[in-house]
């Protein structure tokens, strides 16, 4: 206690401002990300999200989905930024995954959405 937390932390703890900016293609680790409807057309696009996690009961889950928006908060000044991935999430429990046994690539069953979710969005990091 006494110790004062930086003026960027501060500011994240606060509400984002209310306007936000939406991108159709967002560059992070390397690779370059394209909302859905803006690869349409394209002759290749990336718009495929994986998301490393785990459960509660300690079992290893993985999260599949397609990038729907790109949103940028921005946080009391112009440094603290947050960009947001809103992705359309695939139910990879029983039939919804398949993972080749030689090559380990995973197939996805794009009719398999997954419902009754709360959180749609990922940080783009």
């Amino acid at each position: 206690m006494g110790r004062s937390a930086p003026k960027s932390l501060f500011s994240l703890s606060l509400r984002p401002e209310r306007k936000c900016k939406c991108y159709n293609e967002y560059f992070v680790n390397g690779y370059v990300f394209h909302t859905e409807e803006y690869g349409q057309g394209r002759k290749t696009y990336n718009n495929g999200v994986c998301v490393k996690g785990s459960t509660s009961s300690e079992l290893e889950v993985d999260y599949y989905g397609r990038l729907e928006e790109v949103v940028e908060l921005q946080y009391n000044n112009e440094h603290n930024r947050v960009f947001l991935f809103k992705c359309y999430w695939y139910d990879t429990t029983n039939r919804g995954i398949r993972v080749d046994p030689h090559y380990g690539l995973v197939e996805i069953n794009s009719k398999a959405r997954l419902h009754n979710i709360n959180d749609v969005f990922v940080f783009a990091k």
